[in-house]
């Protein structure tokens, strides 16, 4: 290295006479951080304030389950919004389904977080074009997040088999 003299700096970078810089440069302004979880995605985080919506609407006794929308202060996402109205749209069409599926395990024996992430995933997999494997993959995320021990085995295996015969 060369000695340099020292550049104008701005006094409150506090550069000391033994401090050597290498270079100077603009920094670019750095992308606005549109996700809380460094970057994997707002879908996922839809998925999980859809999730939450659901659970809330049934523990309520909500019907549509979609009045739950009507009582925020501020609106989710777009796409969580979405989930949430078309499951609440499909609720009875998407319960047989899920019953169909679940012959040993009545729907109202699950819990009900269970329930609500099967509803979001049978919604996703029947009446979106999300591909099958980032449906499955993110509910059972969310089941090793939230639910029991076993529910994501069983939420896995369920969407499955829905997503092989309807997709």
């Amino acid at each position: 290295m060369t000695d340099l003299p020292p550049p104008d700096l701005p006094p409150h970078l506090e550069i000391s006479d033994d401090d050597i810089v290498e270079d100077l440069g603009v920094a670019e302004e750095p992308e606005e951080r549109i996700s809380g979880w460094d970057g994997i995605g707002t879908r996922r985080e839809a998925r999980e304030r859809a999730l939450a919506l659901l659970y809330e609407a049934e523990q309520r006794e909500l019907s549509p389950l979609a009045d739950v929308l009507d009582g925020l202060a501020v609106l989710p996402e777009e796409f969580a919004s979405d989930l949430v109205a078309g499951v609440s749209d499909r609720l009875t069409e998407l319960d047989e389904i899920i019953s169909g599926y679940s012959r040993r395990w009545p729907l109202e024996r699950m819990p009900a977080l269970d329930r609500a992430l099967l509803r979001l995933g049978v919604y996703e997999l029947t009446a979106t074009d999300v591909p099958t494997g980032a449906v499955i993959s993110e509910a059972v995320e969310l089941a090793k997040r939230y639910s029991t021990d076993e529910s994501h085995r069983f939420i896995n295996g369920l969407l499955s088999r829905v997503a092989a015969e309807s997709r």
